[in-house]
């Protein structure tokens, strides 16, 4: 992650003195230390990092009353206290950034372990065990969304979708093209299923972090219930062939590390072929949601091929 210094507390400031005396407690031992604030540069949110000089030790901070992206009018301490409780639940299966503390008083702050280490946007750049890194994706998700397993609403799949197309204002006729295929979609059958589960929904590689050789999931705040398993697959899935689309030469080189990733995940055969048919459909969300941060060529570039994913339901 991008972060820059932006601050020195020292003792007598409220939140610093808060976070050592309550929220880390006997994990410092100089509880006169100052705290390094370091500010990270992609977020929806104001968040930091809190150094504590000379213990070995940071925390992070999340404040949902000072959101940074489009969303702005929102109960703020009901988000704070929702990414609190999905960030337990979600600790008692896999590795994530645990959850500490709340409080309503410092702009709705969310405190989490801070996890050290690469991420998966880095693996990405550099290619270095990439293969194995996506293994562990894979395991990762598959122990969430096994372990979450609920009812299915297939309803919000396609809501979901038709918002993320109402954001990006498309011409009559491309809107009226995705809106026939969504249909052969929902009456297919391919996003079907019995059972539904807790996704983490934004699947950003951004938001995994590889800690001795384990990966870590960050930022549960949109993550889903009831939700189809398919949809955190098809997202990094698009993520990947973006990367390699914009900085690798070509899409396509991805395609050997989305097949072991989605390999890696399925049960068998019979299991893999029900996640690739789903995918496309995921994979298209994923593109479109890359799509509203790009302009001009490369948006259209992107938005032709969400469209080329949906096409694989004929």
């Amino acid at each position: 992650m991008v972060e820059c210094h932006v601050n020195t507390l020292r003792p007598g400031d409220p939140f610093r003195d808060w976070l050592v005396e309550e929220v880390v407690g006997q994990r410092v031992r100089d509880k006169q230390c100052c705290v390094k604030v370091f500010k990270n540069g992609r977020s929806s949110h104001t968040v930091c990092r809190y150094h504590f000089k000379g213990e070995h030790l940071s925390v992070m901070a999340k404040f949902f009353a000072e959101p940074t992206g489009r969303l702005k009018k929102y109960n703020a301490c009901k988000a704070m206290r929702n990414e609190f409780k999905k960030l337990e639940l979600a600790a008692s299966i896999i590795n994530v950034a645990r959850p500490l503390a709340v409080n309503e008083d410092y702009n709705c702050a969310l405190v989490t372990e801070h996890v050290p280490g690469k991420s998966l946007g880095w693996h990405f750049k550099h290619e270095k065990n990439l293969y194995e890194r996506l293994t562990g994706m894979s395991h990762m998700l598959r122990k969430l969304h096994d372990n979450t397993r609920s009812s299915y609403d297939k309803e919000n799949e396609f809501k979901n979708y038709h918002d993320v197309l109402d954001h990006l204002e498309l011409d009559h006729k491309t809107r009226e093209t995705f809106n026939h295929l969504l249909g052969e979609w929902w009456y297919s059958g391919l996003l079907d299923r019995k059972h539904g589960c807790m996704i983490h929904r934004d699947v950003h590689p951004s938001n995994y972090i590889f800690y001795k050789g384990k990966p870590y999931a960050l930022d549960f705040e949109s993550s889903w219930f009831h939700a189809n398993p398919i949809r955190d697959l098809g997202i990094l899935s698009a993520e990947l062939k973006n990367y390699f689309e914009q900085n690798k030469g070509g899409g396509w080189k991805a395609e050997p590390y989305i097949g072991n990733f989605l390999w890696e995940y399925s049960r068998d055969e019979k299991d893999f072929s029900r996640v690739t048919r789903a995918l496309p459909f995921y994979m298209s969300v994923g593109l479109l949601r890359s799509a509203r941060l790009h302009q001009e060529n490369y948006r259209d570039y992107l938005i032709r091929e969400a469209m080329a994913c949906l096409e694989a339901v004929r």
